[in-house]
């Protein structure tokens, strides 16, 4: 979704780090809390937040007029937007939780949480979000990698007692692998990433042995990986469009800002070709 319009539907917020956590090698988690997210209320599983971080050095702090900056300062001083899914909100402590991945000094969000100090303030728009686990389905795929875990561990905490779901997740290796809420109808497969991410996922769920029946289908990640997954979930399962929530939240070779920018063209695409069309 474009930063304008999303600016135009929603009222920034700010919270305050209350505390972070060092879940596994490389993800942070973020708490923050505060009067600024009084009245969040997320209502899905997938529902997400967009951090605002202003660059290293700028001029101005939290809270800021983005149209004000836009107007007076030049672009390398603009805050840039990071999306992040609500891995959890309490509402009785007023306390949202987010995962971030963190790769060294890689990155604008990574290098934010591994520094972020209690009382520190960010401003953030949300929530978003539209998918949550059918409860008609008779079973669920859950599918991605660090980027759609905190989705898919919010999901597999929602499902009814007992439902069955089959969940992939690719990460580098078992240090990053983290305990989910598994129930006895659940198979969670940890798939550790080979030298091109996407690949080891895609393999393990196509050549998976998954169950018959109504499928509802979560499958995020990287956008190569995704396309492949979308093509197996329609051909190979047979899965209504009703019942995918499918999307590419990065892509290999390509900046956020710049992914941003393609990423509609590009579900435009991938919806052409599974019509048949030959746009791709």
């Amino acid at each position: 979704m474009a930063f304008d319009r999303l600016r135009r539907k929603r009222t920034p917020r700010t919270g305050t780090v209350v505390r972070t956590t060092r879940v596994t090698p490389h993800t942070v988690r973020v708490v923050l809390g505060g009067d600024g997210l009084a009245g969040f209320a997320p209502e899905h599983t997938d529902s997400y937040v967009k951090l605002l971080l202003p660059p290293a050095g700028a001029p101005y702090g939290v809270p800021f007029d983005v149209d004000d900056i836009r107007a007076r300062l030049p672009r390398e001083q603009w805050p840039v937007t990071r999306t992040y899914t609500v891995r959890s909100w309490d509402a009785a402590a007023g306390e949202l939780t987010v995962d971030v991945v963190v790769h060294g000094d890689e990155g604008v969000a990574g290098p934010w949480a591994a520094s972020a100090r209690p009382g520190e303030t960010v401003q953030l728009f949300g929530p978003g979000g539209a998918w949550s686990p059918a409860a008609e389905a008779d079973w669920h795929l859950l599918v991605g990698d660090e980027t759609a875990l905190p989705a898919i561990a919010a999901a597999l905490e929602a499902l009814p007692a007992g439902a069955r779901a089959e969940v992939f997740v690719e990460v580098d290796g078992p240090e990053e692998e983290q305990d989910l809420a598994v129930g006895p109808g659940v198979r969670l497969s940890w798939v550790h990433r080979g030298p091109v991410a996407g690949v080891a996922l895609v393999a393990a769920v196509c050549g998976a042995d998954l169950p018959a029946g109504d499928v509802g289908a979560f499958v995020h990640g990287e956008a190569g990986a995704v396309r492949e997954l979308r093509r197996f979930l329609r051909t190979g399962l047979g899965v209504r469009p009703e019942r995918m929530s499918v999307s590419g939240y990065w892509r290999l070779g390509r900046t956020d800002e710049a992914w941003r920018a393609e990423k509609a063209d590009w579900n435009a695409a991938v919806e052409a070709e599974e019509r048949g069309l030959t746009l791709v």
